[in-house]
């Protein structure tokens, strides 16, 4: 038995009992996934090991296919690429916030021959723009994902099949998704709802948290917390963290809808949307953004930029510009719940 605790991101962390089965059945599936690679390989292991996304992806399914694992200490932008220029072959995974470094430094210094033959995204949602800035300068193909602790890898855009930007993709081999609402009822395509996992990698439960785990695990479904949609082919798109929604007068603001919008500034580095209160809608939409070195820009310049591209009850009132990088998990996740206590006073 594998006990790994959960980020916290959202609530208290708590103890995931993940069996031997549930991590070489994740090995074996996301081995078998992959065409044959060649043995000489080099996994850039970037991602830290005490998290589900680097023992699986990176440390598993690497011993299993016998790559090589080129690991670091610490994530370098300047020093990935120049692996990935110095090996024959290489593979990355990675977060978000890697990637978005990773493109600010090959902005400034392009790579000349990259040897990335396809990277991964997951740990967190990957905006669009962080996307296809990166497949152009790196020339190969990110293919965003979706895991959790509680179920390590169970969602991923088809290797070497169809891929499309925004989502994580269809249900990998051996598992199924489903995404229903309130009611626990099905939703047609196009609708979101909360998202749900059946497979093999799913956990055992909740150490010591016998009520947790039975709110989480019902009829051999894990409940993951997250709100998505599938389209017409069944490709699954995640909204947002049914915590992180903001309810402004009574309508929904899901927050990646506008980070998104915000991150195709060119100018703005990071940013994280949230919900403050608010004595009359209860809620209020706040975006904290942090600008890239030597920017400078109003807040009004960026509020008009999104109120063009979204409903008039959707754009940010509030603005703020934080000279600080945004707080951050070990694997790069951005910490809403941190942003929230300093922040969730803004007016």
């Amino acid at each position: 038995m594998n006990i790994l605790y959960t980020s916290g991101t959202t609530g208290v962390p708590k103890g995931v009992m993940l069996t031997h089965g549930n991590l070489a059945s994740e090995a074996r599936i996301l081995a078998e996934m992959r065409e044959k690679l060649d043995p000489q390989t080099v996994v850039i292991g970037v991602l830290p090991l005490y998290h589900i996304y680097g023992i699986t992806s990176v440390l598993n399914v690497s011993m299993y296919l016998g790559l090589t694992i080129e690991l670091f200490t610490q994530f370098d932008p300047e020093k990935v690429i120049a692996v990935a220029e110095q090996e024959k072959q290489t593979i990355l995974f990675a977060v978000p916030t890697m990637y978005n470094r990773l493109i600010q430094s090959a902005g400034e210094k392009p790579p000349q021959n990259p040897s990335l033959k396809f990277c991964v995204s997951g740990g967190a949602s990957l905006p669009v723009e962080f996307l296809h800035r990166f497949e152009s300068l790196f020339r190969t193909k990110i293919y965003e994902g979706y895991g959790l602790t509680e179920a390590p890898v169970c969602v991923e855009n088809p290797y070497g099949g169809l891929t499309k930007a925004g989502s994580i993709g269809l249900p990998i081999p051996e598992f199924s998704a489903k995404i229903v609402d309130s009611a626990g009822k099905e939703v047609t395509p196009g609708e979101s709802g909360e998202l749900l996992i059946k497979g093999p990698g799913v956990m055992k439960g909740y150490l010591n948290r016998p009520a947790e785990t039975e709110e989480t695990l019902k009829d051999n479904w894990l409940y993951t917390g997250d709100i998505a949609r599938t389209d017409e082919d069944g490709y699954i798109y995640i909204v947002d963290r049914i915590k992180d929604l903001v309810i402004r007068g009574g309508y929904n603001v899901y927050p990646r809808e506008i980070e998104e919008i915000i991150y195709q500034i060119p100018e703005i580095l990071e940013v994280a949307v949230i919900g403050v209160p608010h004595d009359d809608f209860g809620e209020e939409v706040a975006a904290i953004v942090v600008l890239k070195d030597g920017a400078d820009m109003d807040p009004k310049v960026i509020q008009d930029y999104v109120k063009k591209r979204v409903a008039p009850y959707k754009y940010p009132r509030i603005i703020r510009i934080n000279r600080d990088p945004l707080p951050k998990s070990g694997t790069g996740k951005i910490l809403k719940k941190e942003i929230r206590k300093k922040f969730g006073d803004c007016q």
